[in-house]
């Protein structure tokens, strides 16, 4: 099976970067940790706005982020930071074609 690229993109609110960072690792964070088809993670902020989270992570297949997308912690997850956020997460799913 392909392994698949996700790359997450989260412009919070004026300042709220912070807030951001707080929900995800309530959320997200333990559960990247404990699952063995998430290969990589990587949650960046970015250097030239101070608003912006830019996320990647790779999963060993379609079927990993899928599974992961849709547990029931994640509507719960989208609720919470959504008070923090301007917009939904931007979401680009990428087949790799090589890796190091």
């Amino acid at each position: 099976m392909e392994k698949i690229a996700l790359f997450v993109r989260h412009k919070s609110k004026l300042g709220q970067r912070e807030n951001v960072r707080d929900v995800w690792e309530r959320y997200v964070k333990p559960r990247a940790q404990s699952n063995p088809n998430h290969e990589a993670y990587y949650f960046c902020y970015d250097e030239s706005d101070e608003d912006v989270i830019s996320v990647f992570q790779l999963f060993s297949n379609k079927q990993a982020v899928d599974s992961f997308m849709k547990g029931e912690w994640y509507a719960e997850y989208l609720k919470e930071v959504s008070e923090y956020i301007l917009e939904a997460p931007q979401l680009i799913t990428a087949v790799p074609q090589w890796i190091k």
